[in-house]
């Protein structure tokens, strides 16, 4: 039975409303794949924040240029499925990717991420990017090294006056003794014997 007019506005609408709700989108074709194999996806997909659903290609076309959003003719052929991304696109990438590669009848084909078309080699460079929380660490020890550096360039100065004073303050030493005792400490004197 074929799909009335109302209907169809109500899948571009709904197929914009997703496209404009995600960062990125993960097309691929999927003919011959089980209904119990498109739902264990369904569910990998799930705990990445994303959603997956069968589109139509023609709608999906129209939903596109609804949200303007380039249309990747290209890539719309065949049974297709699209991942809606909401979260982090390498995740969903990786689910894609190790779905495409144990399942040999489905097929990544590219996507979209943001407004940009994705090839499926662009897919698979994505999956390889490490996770958020990892690139984050990296950065916060990158930017974390210099910082500690000058705090510690900073208290050097500080550290050999007290080391003075306390030497000098300490009963039966002599001036002399006193600059003896902040050079053994370990650190040079910078400032002379009062």
């Amino acid at each position: 039975m074929p799909i009335t007019k109302q209907r169809k506005s109500e899948l571009v609408a709904e197929y914009a409303g997703w496209l404009r709700d995600s960062s990125a989108v993960i097309l691929a074709e999927f003919p011959g794949v089980s209904a119990k194999d498109l739902f264990n996806l369904r569910v990998k997909l799930r705990e990445t924040h994303s959603q997956l659903h069968v589109v139509k290609l023609t709608l999906f076309a129209r939903a596109l240029a609804e949200a303007g959003l380039p249309v990747p003719e290209s890539m719309l052929t065949g049974s297709m499925i699209a991942a809606f991304v909401y979260d982090e696109p390498p995740a969903v990438a990786k689910v894609m990717v190790d779905f495409d590669s144990s399942l040999e009848p489905f097929k990544v084909k590219g996507g979209l991420l943001g407004d940009r078309i994705v090839d499926a080699a662009g897919v698979k460079a994505l999956a390889e990017l490490p996770p958020k929380p990892v690139v984050l660490a990296g950065l916060l020890g990158t930017l974390q090294s210099p910082m500690s550096q000058l705090v510690s360039v900073l208290q050097a100065p500080l550290r050999e006056i007290a080391q003075v004073l306390k030497a000098r303050s300490e009963p039966g030493l002599s001036a002399g003794q006193a600059a003896e005792a902040s050079a053994v400490g370990g650190l040079p004197s910078a400032v002379g014997v009062i």
